[in-house]
């Protein structure tokens, strides 16, 4: 099987994992056990039908083209995109941003990107 490394960074940890070319990235990190979601959403969310806007990560360096109407408006506006529409076909560096309620994040955070331009 053709695996690809996918590294994570969740509150100030990175880690890195190889899941299966083409494997979705919201199931990708959960099945590896890191927490897509807020403490509400984790037990209220769509499942990964790109609806409720609540499994969002922010990547670091070079982000995967949007295929998703709400990943569009997230890679132009800068919010976090959607773990659950995204395809994971080559490597790539996710973090994984610290949400309150819902799919909320907390005031201040900056991506990784946004980060690395200060």
């Amino acid at each position: 099987m053709d695996t690809v490394r996918l590294t994570v960074r969740e509150q100030g940890v990175e880690n890195s994992i190889e899941v299966p070319r083409g494997a979705n990235l919201r199931r990708a990190l959960l099945d590896a056990g890191f927490d897509v979601y807020g403490p509400v959403s984790r037990a209220a969310n769509c499942g990964g039908r790109g609806l409720c806007g609540t499994c969002g990560v922010r990547f670091g360096g070079d982000s995967p083209a949007p295929g998703h109407w709400h990943d569009a408006l997230a890679a132009r506006f800068g919010y976090p995109r959607l773990s659950c529409q995204l395809s994971v076909q080559r490597e790539l560096s996710v973090q994984i941003p610290e949400k309150l309620v819902w799919g909320q994040l907390l005031p201040g955070h900056r991506s990784v990107s946004d980060q690395s331009q200060s």
